[in-house]
């Protein structure tokens, strides 16, 4: 029969030594539900939890799109579907912003709060293509409306045309503009850059001005269309201003107004290149009358 000190809990020897030689030595606790590592104490009771749920390529992907974590691989649609995580009024706020740009109101930090979107960037590029082209042709009938000669017919190629200018445009200057800064930041990137997500959504809110403006190009009145132009290429090239130029005044001067001139002459391009080739004024001359009878008539009166 067992004697009652086989009864007792016996202390491994290892474990006992360390204890004797140090009683306030603290104990870890290892759980498998998750992923923490808790150490308590002997009077203090503090907990130290180590997460270790992020992976290397999660970080690298939250950075380059800017602090949003898609699950999944970039072929399913769960990954692209929290880039239009934004609900009405965020996009409105986010329009508002790119509508009066005031100094030392940056729109990535004030309006995209590290939560960039391409739903309103999306739609507002495809809005703008059907009012530019749309606006072109009724531009184009209003100008000929007084000429007999003049056989309206819809040109659906501006829509195409459009449509490659105006997302070229949104898509291919912002990855040129992120792949130039990255470059000029080093490989190490500074706490203040913008992930290629937030450039992409910046340039895409601030064409939302040009919307409006083409409507209003409609109105057959060249003063009127260059003075509509010359405001929207101010509001929103100022935001694109705003928002760049705490990045690239790191740099040296030269290369900080080098690339600021570049943002505004690019957007300028779009801009101007938009109402000369969608919204030009046709101006008639009116034909000569022809002489050639009268000359005709003369020498045979002459004759006689």
């Amino acid at each position: 029969m067992a004697s009652p000190n086989d009864l007792q809990f016996q202390e491994f020897d290892e474990a006992a030594e360390l204890l004797s030689a140090d009683p306030g030595a603290s104990t870890l606790s290892m759980s498998a539900s998750n992923t923490s590592t808790t150490a308590a104490g002997g009077g203090g009771g503090e907990d130290v939890k180590l997460d270790l749920s992020e992976e290397e390529g999660e970080e690298e992907s939250s950075e380059l799109l800017g602090g949003q974590k898609p699950t999944g691989g970039f072929w399913t649609f769960e990954y692209y579907q929290s880039f239009f995580n934004v609900d009405t009024v965020q996009v409105l706020d986010r329009v508002k912003g790119s509508l009066m740009p005031l100094p030392g109101r940056n729109f990535i930090k004030h309006n995209l709060r590290s939560n960039p979107d391409l739903y309103g960037p999306f739609w507002i590029c495809v809005t703008l293509v059907f009012s530019v082209a749309i606006g072109g042709n009724l531009s184009s009938f209003l100008s000929e409306k007084g000429n007999p000669s003049y056989h309206y017919r819809p040109q659906f190629h501006r829509v195409t045309i459009a449509a490659l200018v105006i997302f070229m445009y949104a898509w291919l200057v912002p990855v040129g503009l992120w792949g130039f800064l990255t470059w000029r930041q080093g490989a190490e990137r500074q706490i203040g850059g913008y992930s290629f997500l937030e450039t992409v959504c910046v340039y895409g809110y601030s064409l939302f001005i040009y919307i409006p403006t083409s409507v209003l190009w409609i109105i057959p009145f060249e003063w009127l269309r260059w003075t509509l132009i010359l405001i929207a290429m101010v509001i929103s090239g100022s935001v694109l201003v705003l928002t760049f130029w705490p990045v690239v005044r790191e740099d040296t001067k030269v290369m900080a107004v080098a690339t600021v001139v570049t943002i505004v002459v690019l957007h300028t391009l779009l801009a101007v290149g938009c109402k000369m080739y969608f919204f030009q004024t046709e101006v008639h001359v009116p034909s000569a009358a022809p002489i050639t009878p009268t000359i005709n008539m003369t020498i045979a009166t002459k004759a006689h």
